[in-house]
């Protein structure tokens, strides 16, 4: 029993402490290059924590475990929606005040419907994923014009997303210590895309071990444990954000995780490791990704905000979510 558990939980200790030293160290590189603070916060900090997410997805799809690698990826999506935004929404309300998370959540929407129908009319291969990946860059690069232009409805949820990080990281972590040289914040983002490897690899076994050794579907268990488990950074940020009630940079980092997770993750384990997308995730999950992406998208409409019994109302979806699925 040991033998599953302590990778399991191992690897998803090391991927999370290696991502936030690699966001870390490599936001402290893109400053002393005197890179601008927004595109940093809307490349280096987005990328970098959805980097658990893919290094398990790339990890599990070279391991030919296919349903652990889109599993994590369609899990953490609803996840996000319904565990992480139903919690956040029942610690303070979110007040959804701008019009450009509106229009990312038609994006989050849009996106999850074009994976879903990509994965049940064929195999997801490179030109898929050459696609994905250029969808992402596409958007980055309009929410960058439109964040720059300032928009007068406010900021859009890739920028959310970033300073949702932020806030977690002022609120959880001690006063700024002096400015490291480029040479040691090299290292230490370095240090963290190893660990993010090494704890990667250890999740991806543990997870196969663990499948095998309760006769559950690698599916299942990456649509559970390895997507909640690789969701933390984003709940951990959505948490304080909804204690510092700041329920609209909440939202964003959810909606931003979500897109960031099928274009870019999706993108990248479709390029690395082209493969079939397991058929129960083609035909249960991804319907219900779209379902839950669409109320999540429609409570924020409704009064421009998620009261807490929406947020219960998402999470008790969450317990159904897992309680159907699981064996």
């Amino acid at each position: 029993m040991l033998e599953i558990w302590l990778p399991l939980i191992g690897g998803l200790v090391l991927l999370i402490a290696g991502g936030e030293l690699l966001v870390r160290g490599a936001v402290q590189v893109a400053t002393g290059l005197g890179i601008s603070p927004l595109v940093i916060g809307l490349t280096l900090v987005g990328f970098g924590t959805s980097t658990p997410e893919l290094v398990t997805s790339v990890q599990a799809a070279l391991s030919d475990a296919p349903g652990i690698a889109y599993g994590n990826i369609v899990g953490s999506n609803i996840a996000n929606i319904l565990l992480i935004a139903g919690v956040a929404a029942l610690i303070s309300p979110m007040v959804i005040a701008s019009v450009a998370l509106r229009r990312d959540g038609a994006v989050m929407v849009a996106v999850a419907v074009a994976f879903s129908a990509a994965a049940f009319l064929m195999p997801l291969g490179r030109v898929v994923g050459v696609i994905f990946i250029a969808a992402l860059m596409g958007y980055i690069y309009l929410a960058f014009r439109q964040e720059k232009a300032s928009m007068p409805e406010g900021h859009g949820a890739v920028y959310d997303k970033s300073l949702a990080l932020q806030e977690a990281d002022a609120a959880l972590a001690p006063p700024k210590p002096p400015e490291k040289s480029l040479l040691i914040s090299m290292l230490i983002a370095l240090g963290g895309l190893v660990l993010v490897v090494i704890g990667g690899r250890f999740l991806v076994d543990g997870a196969v071990s663990l499948a095998r050794g309760f006769g559950i579907s690698e599916t299942v268990i990456g649509l559970t444990i390895v997507a909640v488990g690789t969701s933390m950074p984003e709940l951990v940020t959505s948490v304080v954000a909804g204690l510092k009630k700041q329920g609209d940079v909440a939202f964003g980092n959810i909606v931003g995780s979500n897109i960031y997770n099928i274009l870019g993750i999706g993108g990248f384990t479709a390029l690395i490791a082209p493969g079939t997308v397991p058929v129960e995730i083609v035909t249960f999950d991804n319907l219900v990704m779209i379902g839950v992406s669409l109320a999540l998208v429609a409570f924020a409409w409704t009064g421009l905000r998620i009261a807490r019994w929406e947020g219960a109302a998402l999470l008790a979806g969450y317990v159904v979510y897992v309680y159907v699925i699981w064996p």
